[in-house]
């Protein structure tokens, strides 16, 4: 067991052995039917404290090679969700797995260059280590290194890697380092033999960083468009009414403080569907919301406790395009209409109303209606949010005009 590569099971263990843990590892069912195929390349975009740490660790703990990871496996929804194409099981412990921390890298030096520069280093010198017979380079980038271990041994890797968007969080001014970052991942990744399987996470969709066109081969599962992902998006009302039971906890006073994340969900058609599919549309709930209050059993707000109205205050202090009257009238119960696809530039050029609502949605402050195109307030926790942030804005006629009508109609 590496610190990077095949970095066992003891993190999604402790996950488990949680209180208020929801069995999610039925998403593994899905993974697995893009493993060596040109749907191998999976982006998961989420808020922050919506579970994307928890499932690539499980991720990690299923693919990677080891021992004792079946002990782990058959108990879970995954060993029980009824007939499929291919046993549970199928590629339970059979790849070598590398797991690559971007805030982890980024926190420890000061530009990108650096950033890249240690990651090459570090993880080419565990393949080194783990690898000894391969005959390396000298000078051995990452995807260098390993094209020469299947070159020499057959062995397939899945990737993953956490927080892939920190470059563009934290270094927003770096457009140079920013585009050395996506020249590294387009390297690592584009025509790969390599590569079973790339299970990447984020805040931030690639496109929204303007990375689309070198990493297209990327399918993008986010909080608008979530599609297979959706049932792993958040917790379901189902899974938080079990919580509820379990703990002895008020269900009605946690869904009218914390429902309402809307997801369009892909579902397979019957056999006489001849393969097409249909879509479902229910409600999730923040995962790290859900757990606080089920194991303080307190029904508060604790996201915003991580996600402070400042971050809230930075994108919607300007009135783009109208964007104050939007604002006020999603505060006041309200949709308000939007075209998502304007989204496009990098996360410190966001500009006009709809570009910012849109990233309002990847953020966890909106939820996206798709058969509307429209986005609205989730639920009370995060409208508690913006009435923060407006009282700080000093938006008092805002203020006011919540305590009238619900404003339902779309602008």
């Amino acid at each position: 067991m590496g610190t990077y590569l095949n970095p066992g099971t003891v993190l999604f263990e402790e996950a488990v052995n949680s209180r208020a843990f929801v069995d999610k590892s039925d998403m593994i069912l899905f993974l697995n039917t893009l493993v060596n195929t040109g749907q191998k390349y999976v982006g998961v975009f989420r808020p922050r404290r919506f579970g994307k740490t928890m499932a690539a660790n499980m991720v990690c703990a299923y693919y990677g090679r080891g021992l004792k990871r079946r002990a782990l496996f058959e108990k879970r929804k995954i060993a029980s969700s009824g007939p499929c194409d291919a046993p549970w099981d199928r590629y339970l412990g059979k790849f070598d797995v590398l797991k690559l921390v971007m805030t982890d890298f980024l926190g420890e030096c000061e530009t990108v260059d650096e950033m890249l520069e240690a990651m090459t280093w570090e993880v080419t010198d565990e393949l080194r280590e783990a690898f000894p017979d391969v005959e390396f380079g000298d000078e051995s980038s990452v995807p260098t290194a390993m094209q020469q271990i299947y070159r020499e041994t057959l062995t397939q890797f899945v990737i993953v890697i956490d927080e892939w968007d920190a470059v563009f969080r934290q270094r927003a001014d770096d457009e140079t380092g920013q585009r050395k970052y996506l020249d590294f991942l387009c390297n690592f990744f584009w025509d790969r033999p390599y590569i079973a399987l790339v299970y990447m996470t984020g805040i931030l969709p690639i496109s929204t960083c303007g990375g689309h066109s070198c990493l297209n081969m990327f399918c993008e599962y986010s909080m608008i468009a979530p599609r297979e992902m959706a049932p792993y998006v958040g917790f379901t009302e189902g899974e938080v009414k079990n919580l509820c039971v379990q703990y002895g906890r008020d269900f009605e006073k946690m869904k009218e403080r914390y429902d309402g994340y809307l997801v369009q969900c892909v579902v397979p058609m019957p056999p006489e569907g001849e393969g097409k599919t249909a879509s479902e549309r229910y409600t999730v709930w923040n995962p790290y919301t859900v757990a606080r209050a089920i194991t303080k059993g307190l029904v508060l707000n604790f996201w915003n406790s991580t996600e402070t109205f400042e971050a809230l205050a930075q994108h919607v202090r300007r009135d783009d395009d109208g964007l104050r009257d939007a604002v006020a009238r999603l505060m006041g119960g309200g949709s308000v209409t939007i075209d998502t696809r304007t989204c496009q530039n990098a996360y410190a050029a966001v500009r006009g109303r709809d570009e910012i609502l849109t990233l309002l949605i990847h953020l966890g402050y909106l939820t996206f209606d798709e058969e509307q195109s429209a986005v609205h307030i989730p639920n009370r926790e995060i409208l508690d949010v913006f009435r923060t942030c407006a009282k700080v804005l000093g938006w008092r006629d805002i203020l006011r005009s919540m305590e009238g009508s619900p404003m339902n109609q779309a602008i």
